[in-house]
């Protein structure tokens, strides 16, 4: 075990629980290792919720979707439903959200505004940024426990509804749903809870309610799930919201998130929710091969703004 892992806290911040765990001594492949050690890295990531395995011989994308398969003990799930830009590569494993590099991702959970959503993550750092493009993350636990009683109260409370209009500003409709087909829109909205309207034709329009607070499943706990922060129009430009508003009107926004009653959501209550995110995350400096993996429910991640190439892939479960 001692040969096996290394706790490395020179890559952790902010007095985080987070765990290196490196096999840089392992003259295996990286796969035939994770055949041999799938239960105490499953081990590692329900103990922690994360784990870092560093120092792995990985030589292709298919033996990383090889190697998330194993780890999860299921085929790796299509990224359906989707809010952000990708490219999907064979066996279901995407590059990363693909926004300029001078950009900044907030903390997310993935998929946390649909009812459908990956429990476990991998990622995998083909080629580490020359500066930034470091992956933060954030305890969900902590998040829901640092955030200010009366917000979160009433987050709890009312839930948020994510509101989205598809096509120009935003993401197409064809790609968030991966089909060119209405009808199949229609069936996977009415299947997953999601209120929808043709406008104009064949401009779409969706409107779904999900819980700000879950329990996670294994541990009980409550976490704080949902990307209200994210959908809400303060999350852009301030000058950028206000022209599309002049222009196109709040109801036909990219993206907004309201209460889940249809009532408005304070920005101030947006800028605390960030203030807690920013205050709790702690990141890992991306080395080559690379692979984190994460309990999607008990932590988020985000990105840094970065300069150089850089090329992370993910597969979910």
């Amino acid at each position: 075990m001692d040969q096996l892992l290394a706790i490395d806290m020179d890559f952790c911040t902010d007095n985080s629980d987070c765990r290196v765990h490196d096999m840089s001594a392992q003259k295996q492949s990286g796969l035939a290792w994770v055949k041999a050690n799938t239960d105490l890295i499953n081990d590692w990531v329900n103990q922690d919720g994360l784990a870092l395995l560093r120092g792995l011989n990985i030589v292709s994308t298919h033996q990383f979707s090889t190697i998330l398969e194993t780890i999860f003990g299921e085929p790796l799930k299509q990224y359906v439903y989707r809010s952000s830009p990708r490219t999907a590569l064979k066996n279901n494993i995407y590059t990363t959200t693909e926004y300029h590099a001078d950009q900044v991702i907030l903390q997310h959970n993935e998929n946390a505004y649909s009812n459908n959503w990956p429990k476990r993550m991998g990622f995998f750092c083909v080629v580490p940024a020359t500066t930034g493009g470091n992956t933060p993350l954030a305890d969900s636990r902590a998040v829901y426990n640092h955030i200010p009683m009366r917000i979160r109260e009433k987050f709890e409370r009312l839930g948020v509804m994510y509101v989205r209009n598809y096509g120009d500003i935003d993401l197409p409709w064809q790609e968030v749903f991966q089909t060119q087909s209405k009808s199949d829109v229609e069936q996977y909205c009415h299947a997953n809870d999601i209120q929808f309207e043709w406008v104009d034709g064949d401009k779409l329009q969706t409107r779904q309610c999900r819980p700000a607070v879950v329990t996670h499943p294994s541990s009980g706990e409550k976490v704080w799930f949902n990307q209200a922060h994210l959908f809400h129009c303060s999350s852009m430009d301030s000058a950028v919201v206000q022209s599309m508003r002049s222009s196109i009107g709040e109801a036909n926004l990219p993206r907004n998130a309201y209460f889940g009653d249809g009532t408005d959501i304070d920005p101030q209550d947006i800028a605390a929710i960030n203030d807690v995110y920013r205050g709790l995350t702690f990141s890992y400096q991306w080395q080559r091969n690379d692979i984190l993996l994460l309990d999607n429910m008990l932590y988020t991640h985000g990105r840094e703004a970065y300069s150089g190439p850089r090329k992370v892939l993910v597969g979910m479960a």
